[in-house]
């Protein structure tokens, strides 16, 4: 009789802690990770069949964590990528002894967190040249520093230091060349997604 009730308690025991346990099943972990450096909408990401879309965060500058919807079960294997970038940046996985930490298998570690890194699309200011017949001309660019000498013959030009999206530029001569005077058309913009190259220069000779 004490043997009977003893069995049932056992068994009852057993399934309180099958069930603590998740019923027996393998251990899950969710795909997440931190967005830095987030300031445009756009970006995209996905990895075993899903596709989450990273807003920027309400403070300029704050990281953003993201999750993937569905868990993955010990041992699968993962790899976050980039399907789109926000608009006006590039962005690209934070890296740990040379790999990016997008790849890896759940489980190894006891969370997952894939960083993105994201930074502001940076292009370079230049034009054309005409009229350069003697060499001593210097450029500047007043909004970003650097500047750039061309030599006689010289029929286009980039400054060296590009100029992130959104920065206005301001280029002018800083020194003439021997015996010519250049003057500078569209110097001053603001900088957009693509290359500026109508920073046109024209010299004449002195009279």
């Amino acid at each position: 009789m004490k043997s009977s009730l003893i069995r049932p308690a056992l068994a009852l025991a057993l399934a309180l802690g099958l069930s603590a346990c998740g019923g027996g099943g393998k251990a899950e972990f969710t795909v997440a990770g931190t967005a830095k450096g987030l300031i445009y909408p756009g970006l995209t990401l996905s990895t075993n069949g899903m596709t989450i879309t990273v807003n920027p965060p309400a403070t300029p500058g704050a990281d953003v964590s993201y999750s993937f919807p569905n868990k993955l079960e010990y041992g699968d294997e993962y790899n976050v990528k980039i399907d789109a970038e926000p608009a006006h940046q590039n962005c690209g996985f934070a890296q740990t002894y040379r790999d990016p930490i997008n790849r890896d298998t759940a489980g190894r570690l006891e969370k997952i967190n894939v960083i993105v890194e994201c930074g502001i699309d940076l292009h370079t200011v230049g034009g054309s040249v005409t009229g350069l017949t003697a060499d001593g001309l210097v450029m500047t660019n007043g909004s970003t520093g650097g500047t750039v000498t061309l030599l006689k013959g010289a029929t286009s030009y980039a400054f060296g230091a590009p100029v992130a999206y959104g920065i206005t530029y301001g280029v002018t001569i800083l020194t003439q060349p021997t015996g010519l005077t250049c003057t500078v058309a569209n110097g001053v913009g603001t900088m957009g997604d693509e290359d500026v190259k109508n920073v046109n220069v024209n010299c004449v000779a002195n009279p």
